[in-house]
């Protein structure tokens, strides 16, 4: 997945394309390109690093222009090279092009195009689309026939923007988000608001299956045979554009000191649509529940809490693994999505399926603009805010406030406190310095395990992934009753295993487990409210209500992955080889 951006207006293209590119950095942060046009000829920069480090090198925004297309790359299809970045230029060199998604018959393209004559620079899909852009436009004379004939032979899902020596932008969308930004003198199009929000909240979120045109202060939008579509102009939400880091170090950082009042908000701009939802849930048959990375593990405690509280059995899916058993799906049931940008390929594959089964689609979603809410019968916003941080922290909190609000909707007496939860937030948030202790010991470590029980379990799971993702540490969640099933055999004296245990029903038994682990020579991490002779290293957490554990363990684990971050000096904000808005398979 990749960010994109394209500019036409009365003022310089680059720079406007490079501020939008930094902001969408968490789309991809592998190399960096931006091609402007002036007098119809295309100027092109690009190069392998961060938005920053290249402008820096290359002067991207420099280049001259009042029209311009711009990427961020997080690499598919070949190796993190100049070569294989964004933009990508036509052979004739009268058509740039910057592409996010995947193109499946690229292969076949390729090799029919290089036998026409056409020869190919880097290792990309996107290069094909170009030349078929460039041969369809030879062929037609013109821009909107080639878009035509160009969308009719690529097979995938895929955004693309393309920039025309005579300074037209055509734009195409399948499957990927694009939207196209109005102002009073400038048009956009960009992978996400944040691409144009500092020039304008004015949006027309393009209808899969269709292109747009751009060309002296006016657009068009059609459908892919080339007819004349509707749009609606929509009003963005300026909260969207509010992505700063402000004092603090990293956006991760901040967004996990942002919890406190998040868990609060969670919700509250859509309480109608949790009540909607819960008579919905109420009288189907079935409910699932999908999500991907920590969304599934989201999901995993959407049954614990349901089950718990509501009395209401759910299946959690992993939302990629539908595609191939999407007969579990029954007829008329109800699919719970849930998903931070609301834009995951693997998110939307499922609720496809799932629609294609006549399920009724609930979103629980932090953009509630997004691909996912336009699939959605009902749309709950978790409205946290912008989270830039690659690794997700206070949506996961959140989507954790609306199952506990949903639950009590269904008739469950949670008594879950958010106002109790927030302060003890607070109260953890306010003296990281053991944390931070604890991460200088977890520099040289190469395996985390992660120990919870019962409704603890899934936070173990997610605990682990903020591990891997920020520190490079091997990390795994464990079942505890599963410790002497297998996981025993891993545990000497060169193993760190955190252990999550509150005093509640499964204080007594994690305990156990803590002490079988203590004799292999591990070394012992508790997350509790009580203190232990077994813990090596002691996380205290307030006490509180049972209910309210879930929300609160996983802020130290956060911060644990963030400090261990620094102490192995990774860019936390930025994990390699990961990107915040997952759009391709």
């Amino acid at each position: 997945m990749c960010s994109i951006i394209g500019y036409r207006g009365k003022g310089a293209a680059a720079p406007v394309i490079v501020s939008g590119l930094k902001r969408m950095e968490y789309r991809g942060y592998d190399s960096v390109g931006v091609a402007t046009e002036s007098g119809k000829k295309i100027n092109l920069k690009k190069g392998i690093g961060r938005v920053a480090e290249v402008n820096s090198s290359a002067g991207l925004d420099a280049l001259p222009g009042t029209t311009g297309i711009g990427h961020t790359r997080w690499a598919t299809h070949g190796k993190v090279t100049r070569a294989n970045a964004h933009p990508h230029s036509s052979n004739s060199g009268s058509i740039a092009i910057v592409h996010n998604g995947i193109i499946e018959n690229f292969e076949e393209l390729k090799s029919s195009l290089s036998a026409q004559g056409y020869t190919f620079e880097s290792e990309t899909d996107t290069e094909v689309i170009a030349n078929l852009l460039q041969k369809n436009h030879d062929a037609t004379g013109s821009v909107k026939e080639a878009v035509v004939k160009t969308v009719s032979e690529i097979e995938g899902h895929y955004a693309f923007v393309a920039m025309f020596e005579d300074g037209q932008l055509a734009a195409a969308r399948f499957h990927e988000p694009l939207i196209l930004g109005i102002g009073q003198d400038d048009l956009f199009l960009s992978s996400d608001v944040l691409g144009f929000i500092e020039y304008t909240d004015d949006a027309v979120y393009m209808k899969d299956g269709s292109f747009a045109m751009l060309e002296d202060g006016k657009f068009q939008i059609f459908d892919f045979d080339g007819t004349d579509t509707s749009y609606e102009v929509t009003k963005v939400s300026k909260e969207f554009g509010d992505a700063y880091k402000g004092d603090y170090a990293h956006f991760t950082l901040k967004e996990i000191y942002e919890q406190p009042e998040t868990v609060m908000r969670a919700g509250e701009k859509t309480t109608d649509a949790i009540k909607t939802a819960a008579l919905l849930i109420r009288n189907t048959k079935s409910i699932y529940v999908t999500g991907s990375g920590t969304s599934y593990n989201a999901a995993l405690l959407a049954k614990q809490i349901l089950s718990r509280y509501a009395k209401i059995k759910v299946e959690p899916i992993i939302s990629s693994e539908l595609p191939f058993s999407p007969d579990i799906i029954e007829d008329d049931s109800v699919f719970v999505a849930m998903s931070q940008s609301g834009e995951s390929a693997d998110v939307l594959e499922a609720v496809r399926i799932a629609k294609q089964a006549g399920c009724k689609i609930i979103s629980i979603v932090n953009l509630t603009s997004s691909s996912l809410a336009r699939e959605s019968d009902i749309v709950i916003g978790m409205n946290c805010g912008p989270e830039i941080g690659v690794a997700a922290t206070k949506s996961f909190t959140a989507q954790l406030a609306v199952l506990y609000k949903l639950a009590e909707q269904l008739g469950g007496q949670t008594g879950t406190d958010f106002g109790g939860i927030s302060e003890s937030m607070l109260e953890m948030l306010e003296n990281p310095t053991t944390i931070q202790q604890i991460a200088g010991k977890l520099r040289n470590v190469s395996d985390i395990y992660v120990l919870g029980r019962g409704i603890h379990y899934p936070i173990a799971i997610e605990a682990a992934l903020k591990l891997k993702e920020l520190t490079y540490i091997h990390a795994e969640g464990i079942a505890g009753g599963e410790l002497k099933h297998g996981p025993l055999a891993l545990m000497d004296s060169g193993v760190y295993v955190i252990i999550i245990n509150p005093d509640d029903t499964t204080y007594s038994d994690t305990l156990t487990s803590a002490r079988e682990i203590k004799t292999r020579g591990a070394k012992i991490i508790g997350i509790s409210n009580v203190k232990s002779d077994v813990y090596d290293y002691w996380i205290e957490i307030p006490s509180t209500g049972e209910e309210s554990y879930p929300i609160l363990e996983i802020v130290p684990v956060q911060l644990l992955s963030y400090y261990a971050a620094l102490e192995k000096d990774t860019d936390p904000d930025y994990p390699r080889n990961l990107a915040k808005s997952v759009t391709v398979k």
